[in-house]
C-alpha cells in the first residue's frame, strides 16, 4: 500500500507546507506505507535535474549536501520531451526509487493533447513507448517489473490494455477511481503482470467518506477481485 501527497496541497502553505508534507512523509514510513509525490514534475533539463534532487536525491552546497524529501517515487510530466525526463530517472535510479510519468491522465480534457493522433499513434502511445524505453534504467531483474512507471487514468478504460501492452514492465498508477467516475471492475489488463502491476490511487471519495477506513477497505476489496 501506498500515500500519494497532492504537493500543491503543501506548497501553497508555504515553508509550513512544505515542513508539514516532510512530517507526513515520514510517519507513512513509519506506518510501512510507500509515498509518492504527486507533483507532475518537468521543465528543462537543468530544471528538471533540480527537482530530481528535491524528491529524490540531494543538492551539494559549501556546507555540505542537502536532503530531498526523499520519498518513494515521484510523478513526472514527460511532455518536454526524453531529455526533460533523462535527468528525473537518473535521480530515481541513484537513489533506488520509482517515476511515474504522465501518460493518460484521468482529468476531462486529457483528451485535448494525450488523444491527437501523430505519424506514430497517438501522442499517449507515444508518451508509453517512451516509458518502456526507460524502463529497464530502473529494473532491479531484466523481465521484471520497473520503477520506471506511467500514470494512466481509470476514466478511460479502454486504453489500458493497448498501453499495457505498449508497456509491459511499468507499474501503472491509476488515478481517476471513485469521484471522477472510474470504476474498479474496469481494470482487470493493467494487472496482466500480477497484482504488483498496478496501483490504483482514490483520495476524495475515501477523505470525503463518512468512514473513510471502510470507504478505503471496499476499494482494496474490489481492486483484489480483478488483480488476479
Amino acid at each position: 500500500m501506498a500515500v500519494k501527497p497532492q504537493i500543491a496541497c503543501f506548497e501553497r502553505l508555504g515553508w509550513p507546507g512544505w515542513r508539514a508534507l516532510e512530517n507526513v512523509c515520514v510517519a507513512a514510513g513509519e506506518s510501512g506505507l510507500l509515498t509518492i509525490a504527486d507533483g507532475k514534475r518537468g521543465d528543462v533539463p537543468v530544471s528538471a535535474r533540480a527537482y530530481g534532487q528535491a524528491m529524490v536525491g540531494q543538492t551539494p552546497t559549501p556546507w555540505g549536501p542537502v536532503a530531498g524529501l526523499g520519498v518513494d517515487a515521484f510523478t513526472a510530466n514527460p511532455l518536454l520531451g526524453a531529455d526533460s525526463l533523462e535527468p528525473l530517472v537518473a535521480a530515481a535510479e541513484q537513489a533506488g526509487s520509482g517515476l511515474f510519468a504522465l501518460v493518460r491522465t484521468s482529468n476531462s480534457g486529457a483528451a485535448d493533447i494525450q488523444d491527437l493522433e501523430s505519424r506514430e499513434g497517438p501522442v499517449h502511445e507515444r508518451l508509453a513507448a517512451m516509458v518502456d524505453r526507460f524502463s529497464g534504467r530502473l529494473a532491479a531483474e531484466a523481465g521484471r517489473l520497473s520503477g520506471m512507471g506511467a500514470v494512466v487514468g481509470a476514466t478511460e478504460p479502454e486504453h489500458i490494455a493497448r498501453l499495457r501492452s505498449i508497456m509491459p514492465r511499468a507499474i501503472l498508477l491509476i488515478p481517476g477511481v471513485g469521484a471522477q467516475g472510474g470504476r474498479p471492475e474496469d481494470l482487470g489488463p493493467a494487472f496482466i503482470p500480477g497484482r504488483a502491476g498496478a496501483l490504483v490511487a482514490a483520495s476524495r471519495s475515501i477523505a470525503g467518506a463518512k468512514e473513510p477506513a471502510e470507504a478505503a477497505e471496499r476499494l482494496r476489496e474490489s481492486v483484489w477481485q480483478v488483480s488476479g
